[in-house]
């Protein structure tokens, strides 16, 4: 699956040239940070909505726009997906209080 994340990733870095009345990512990007952090808000909040109401349909729908909208952030700010995914290996094996406490020191 990280194979989706990378071909993403590419497709997001191209929208970078493009032009913002050619391209919904390229329009984000032109009009800054704020603006793809308000999208990452409105996302999360739909995805808490609709895993509210216990639809399952609509909480994958949600998520996939609000991980959309992160990576989008991503890119905007020089990362890729494997950053994200190597943190995440990282904590593999470690309690969540052993995790937590590490990032507190």
């Amino acid at each position: 699956m990280s194979e989706v994340l990378t071909e993403l990733a590419t497709v997001l870095e191209q929208r970078k040239q493009e032009s913002p009345d050619s391209s919904y990512v390229a329009s984000l990007y032109a009009k800054g940070l704020d603006t793809i952090l308000k999208k990452i808000g409105e996302e999360a909040t739909e995805t808490v909505i609709a895993a509210k109401d216990g639809d399952k349909e609509q909480i994958i729908y949600e998520t996939a726009d609000l991980w959309f909208h992160c990576m989008v952030l991503l890119a905007e700010q020089g990362l890729h997906p494997d950053d994200v995914l190597n943190e995440l290996q990282r904590r593999f094996g470690l309690s969540g209080l052993e995790e937590k406490a590490q990032r507190q020191k």
